[in-house]
């Protein structure tokens, strides 16, 4: 009897083993493999990419008035600017099927950008076909209803802006002014830092939560100098101001998040007396290694006066030396095919390096994975 009972035992512990082994080895070709992460996918496309279409993908360009899916077709730019004559040129579902378009010949998602700041810069809510009423400025949301409505704004803009199929808004502001009569003043949310800082932080926040790209601007800062849309400007103000003032709203949108930095066309003493700060290795340097940015630096866009001028009129020197000084991606509103064209000359001739090339396109890559531009499954 003992013996029929082991028996039992040990041909149910072999059938036992047996089924387990079966079920593991089944779950094994039916488990799904485990995702790359964020830098892994990166590294993957960007090994897949060639010369010009690294370079390309460092170019955010003006929307053509017409033919913009055969341009990226052709090109595959790492995005678009739109500005308010493109919205006036359709309407919502014109619009839409516009962007799509785009990103339908597009290798890589496009990044679809727009400076949507509220107030005096506004591009598709100028326009009543697109909303009912603009946008107010920081300014006005604040004094209306403090910090809750300022998230409450941002909120709003990012659901409007990707109902359109836009996934950048080219802010916030983080530039602080001394007074009214200073150029950026209508476009600021105070003359207070520390209301600056709590406005940049709780801005970055929302939008990255929103899945909406943010680029803080104007780096190093505009304080109280004027347009550099129509002049060179000179900011003689000492480091010691930058580093107290100016400053310190970058540093929290930086810690909050932001995924670029935009910078200006100011030639700002302080950093470099000899180049604007769009043209600067030095003030690339100095975000990288003294604010510790990871992430994307951005110049102000590449047709203002203030760089043409110091360019000599040549929008592809300008933009070969925009690529010189660090910057990651070129805001490019004008002559976008020169531009394209001078880099890859420079670049042809070992005045740009493709190490160089690579550390830029992968922290755009990178940008675009993390905000859910480009999908987890993207070879």
């Amino acid at each position: 009897m003992k013996t029929m009972i082991h028996r039992f035992f040990r041909r149910t512990a072999l059938f036992m083993t047996a089924l387990l082994v079966i079920v593991l080895l089944s779950a094994s070709f039916t488990m799904p493999a485990f995702a790359d992460s964020p830098e892994e996918q990166a590294d993957r496309i960007l090994a897949g990419m060639s010369t010009d279409q690294k370079i390309a993908q460092m170019m955010v360009v003006a929307m053509p008035a017409s033919g913009a899916a055969k341009l990226q077709e052709e090109y595959q730019f790492g995005g678009y600017i739109l500005f308010g004559r493109d919205f006036c040129r359709t309407n919502k579902k014109g619009m839409k099927k516009l962007l799509s378009s785009i990103q339908k010949k597009s290798d890589i998602p496009a990044l679809m950008g727009v400076d949507e700041e509220g107030g005096t810069v506004v591009r598709a809510s100028l326009y009543s076909k697109y909303r009912k009423k603009k946008f107010r400025s920081p300014r006005q949301v604040y004094k209306a209803g403090g910090y809750k409505a300022i998230t409450k704004d941002t909120k709003n803009k990012d659901r409007f802006l990707k109902s359109l199929g836009l996934n950048c808004n080219f802010g916030p502001v983080a530039d602080v002014p001394y007074r009214r009569s200073n150029f950026i003043y209508d476009r600021s949310v105070s003359t207070s830092t520390g209301r600056t800082k709590k406005f940049v932080k709780l801005t970055v926040t929302q939008m990255g939560s929103d899945g909406v790209v943010s680029a803080l601007k104007h780096f190093p800062g505009y304080g109280g100098n004027g347009d550099t849309h129509s002049n060179i400007i000179r900011d003689k103000r000492s480091l010691r101001t930058f580093e107290h003032r100016d400053l310190k709203p970058f540093a929290a949108g930086i810690k909050a998040g932001a995924d670029m930095i935009m910078l200006s066309h100011i030639k700002v003493d302080a950093f470099d007396s000899k180049r604007p700060a769009s043209l600067s290795k030095k003030v690339n340097k100095y975000l990288r290694n003294e604010m510790g940015f990871e992430g994307v630096i951005i110049t102000d866009g590449l047709g203002m006066a203030g760089i043409t001028d110091f360019a000599g009129g040549d929008p592809g020197k300008a933009a070969v030396m925009a690529v010189k000084a660090g910057n990651d991606m070129l805001c490019v509103t004008t002559s976008s095919r020169t531009c394209f064209k001078a880099i890859r000359s420079a670049v042809k001739k070992g005045e740009i390096s493709k190490a160089q090339l690579d550390a830029s396109v992968r922290r755009i890559l990178l940008m675009k994975i993390k905000r859910g531009i480009i999908p987890p499954d993207m070879q």
